[in-house]
């Protein structure tokens, strides 16, 4: 599944094409893909200009004066800007078409879903804020932003029991940190990710804070990780897998210790960590 690298790689990737575009033609392929497609999305969108592209977790979020388009990858999907002739496949549900200006080349934004657990949402201005809706109310902190401190972290876990691992992928304390990169954020800081949360020491957390901030800036600047289908908006792989020191290493040595990699299953996640580094 996409996570918060890849979101925001996918953004970085969109926003020279897509900023102050002007909405050309809306194209859906199909009902809709995990929830329906808004039926009358052609009408909200055809002639709007795009103000900004933002992020809030694994959300995708394409801001117009009056309101803002949600896009979700899902476990499969990926958005490219092609240009206005490129051949339609199979698993190609929805374009938005653009132009940067009357006179220049039509672009398409090209969502590309296989599995079809992506979605593409409309909340409009008439609706409230933006994080009001009901899939971004209950999102926590952005954990590369100034709110996401050890102190948080430790606060919200006094009452909780379950897994750290398990914590960092509820989303409700901080959002973002997905599967990947919380068995790569507790290698680096030195916690095994079965122990509950709230038996892990401020200063512990301190370690954890830091790790996740340089993982996921890393994952970032390394194009995302694409260990089944993630692809940039160029259509290119990521190569963050190549820097991983615990997941998808079953058996293998740990690149610090030496220690075989162990695998276990949280929650239906696949867990990767090091029994010697992770203590």
């Amino acid at each position: 599944m996409p996570e918060l690298p890849e979101v925001e790689v996918t953004r970085l990737g969109l926003a020279p094409s897509l900023n102050d575009a002007t909405v050309k033609a809306v194209i859906m392929r199909r009902q809709g893909l995990r929830w329906p497609f808004p039926n009358n999305l052609p009408n909200i969108l055809l002639g709007r200009t795009i103000r900004t592209l933002g992020r809030r977790g694994k959300y995708l979020l394409i801001n117009f004066d009056h309101g803002t388009l949600l896009i979700h990858l899902g476990m499969s999907g990926h958005l490219r800007i092609v240009p206005f002739a490129t051949p339609v496949q199979t698993h190609d549900h929805f374009d938005l078409v653009v132009a940067r200006s009357s006179n220049a080349d039509q672009l398409i934004m090209r969502m590309t879903d296989p599995r079809r657990f992506g979605a593409v949402l409309w909340h409009g201005q008439e609706a409230g804020e933006l994080e009001q809706h009901p899939l971004l109310r209950n999102l926590g902190v952005e954990p590369l932003e100034a709110g996401f401190s050890a102190q948080l972290l430790y606060h919200e876990s006094r009452k909780r029991r379950a897994a750290i691992k398990q914590v960092l992928l509820a989303g409700d304390i901080v959002v973002g940190v997905g599967n990947i990169y919380a068995s790569e954020s507790l290698f680096r800081a030195g916690i095994d990710p079965e122990t509950p949360a709230h038996r892990i020491r401020l200063e512990q957390y301190e370690k954890l804070v830091v790790a996740i901030r340089e993982i996921l800036s890393a994952a970032i600047q390394q194009g995302g990780s694409s260990l089944r289908d993630f692809l940039n908006v160029n259509g290119q792989s990521g190569y963050f897998q190549q820097s991983y020191f615990v997941y998808a290493r079953e058996g293998q040595p740990c690149r610090v210790c030496g220690t075989a990699i162990r695998h276990i299953k949280q929650g239906q996640r696949a867990t990767f960590y090091c029994v010697q580094c992770q203590t």
